[in-house]
């Protein structure tokens, strides 16, 4: 039975690795690969009818045997639908003509066909002359595109006008050399991450989700850390070890199992409704009855979210003070220094690699929450900036958009799940990448200043 331990853990870990690899591929492959551009394929039926579009998935028809193929066709405005199922044995003829073009727009969503002319003023382009009037004209935001409209055709041969002030990409994947495809990729993911959504969080980027989520974080991260550092101090090296600090031991370690949305309803109790509109009472009257305070932001959710990492940092700093051996104590008090001095100047900067342990611990629950935050300040759309150019520059009081709930919202609330859910991977595989680069940064400084103490003894 002792030799069989080690094989259970070490193929615990096995698991649990490539469980985690699994994760991370997934998210890799659907998230990133969203935006590299798809063949596009016009398919003849066997009855003659003619569709374009994106081939996704195949499945097993659901009555018989065989398999259909899922296609994403776009073109809501003109047939109200966008997917196709079509049964493969249905499939007469399958060709990628290199003249199918794909424009991402709004407010219908994506077309798929044809270009057939580009008209601006007294100007009428077709073919080629056509294309590349219009890629100057998107590469170029100068051009005044106002007065252009483009002619489309879709692969029924319906023809459809569209302005091209309505345009926000368009691609030619069919005719695209491989290193034109990894260009326009890599103008796909910065887009994503520089730009503001639409469409319903459906489309465009998650830049203000990425700043709202990080500054977050920040702000909870300032407040959560002196109090949970002074408590766990408190605990550790100031109070009597009896059975009343046992107790609020006990306390705060249960606070830590709280769901988080416990603490929402708190939040949204105390600090908005109660310390808010206090506020908004006092100082803000002219405003009423539109809050200020009264109502949910940044500074809200920060305080709701360190309170809930609050019992995570206390718990991980006394640790690490408990691990310090007490003859560093009783030598420094020896050498004459004060019991502030000692707990400044020894015990602290030997804990700091605790602490930030204590700060990675949160930052990696907090960057991750959504239930609280849904009822104490977060937003599916933030018309402004917490931050801004105007004074005090930091607005607090404004809501915010945070990745984890446009997540939620993209996952649950779009019109169209199926054209979300690589928004959804991509998303996904964002707040992945934060988490670990803030809880790699604490890593990292942490490594710095046991590096440190150690050149130091």
């Amino acid at each position: 039975m002792s030799r069989l331990w080690p094989w259970l853990c070490a193929a615990s870990v096995a698991l649990s690795l490539l469980m985690l690899a699994a994760l991370l591929t997934l998210l890799l492959t659907r998230g990133l690969g969203h935006f590299w551009p798809a063949t596009l394929e016009s398919v003849t039926l066997d009855s003659g009818e003619i569709i374009a579009g994106e081939a996704v998935r195949e499945a097993p028809l659901p009555h018989r045997d065989g398999e259909e193929r899922l296609y994403f066709t776009g073109n809501r405005d003109l047939d109200s639908h966008r997917w196709r199922w079509v049964a493969i044995d249905r499939i007469a003829e399958r060709s990628t003509p290199r003249a199918l073009v794909r424009l991402e727009r709004s407010p219908w969503g994506d077309f798929i066909g044809y270009l057939s002319a580009f008209e601006s003023g007294s100007d009428h382009l077709e073919g080629d002359a056509a294309w590349h009037a219009l890629t100057t004209a998107l590469a170029h935001t100068t051009f005044e595109r106002s007065n252009a409209t483009l002619v489309l055709q879709s692969a029924t041969g319906e023809t459809l006008r569209q302005p091209l002030n309505e345009i926000y990409r368009a691609h030619r994947p069919n005719a695209m050399a491989w290193w034109e495809k990894i260009r326009y990729w890599f103008q796909g993911v910065w887009q994503f991450l520089s730009e503001g959504p639409r469409a319903a969080n459906t489309g465009g980027g998650v830049w203000p989700a990425i700043f709202g989520t990080v500054l977050m974080v920040m702000v909870m991260s300032v407040i959560v850390m002196p109090f949970g550092v002074l408590a766990a101090i408190y605990l550790n090296e100031i109070a009597h070890q009896g059975r009343l600090t046992r107790l609020v031991r006990i306390g705060v370690r249960n606070l830590a199992g709280v769901p988080s949305i416990v603490y929402g309803v708190f939040g949204l109790g105390v600090f908005v409704y109660g310390i808010g509109s206090s506020l908004d009472a006092w100082f803000f009257s002219d405003s009423l009855p539109s809050p200020t305070f009264g109502t949910g932001g940044l500074l809200w959710a920060s305080l709701t979210l360190a309170l809930l990492t609050l019992p995570v940092v206390i718990v991980a700093t006394e640790e690490g003070l408990a691990r310090i051996p007490d003859a560093q104590r009783e030598g420094a008090v020896a050498l004459g220094a004060t019991r502030l001095e000692m707990l400044t100047r020894v015990v602290l900067p030997m804990a700091a690699p605790a602490m930030l342990t204590a700060m990675i611990l949160a930052v990696a629950r907090a960057a991750g929450e959504v239930a609280p935050l849904m009822l104490v300040g977060v937003a599916k759309l933030a018309p402004q900036m917490p931050v801004d150019g105007e004074f005090p520059y930091l607005h607090v009081e404004r809501k915010f958009m945070h990745l984890g709930y446009h997540l939620f919202d993209t996952a649950y609330h779009g019109e169209d799940m199926q054209a979300a859910l690589p928004l959804v991977y991509a998303t996904a595989l964002l707040l992945v990448v934060i988490v670990l680069v803030l809880n790699l940064t604490a890593i990292l400084l942490r490594h710095y200043l046991r590096h440190q103490r150690g050149q130091s003894c």
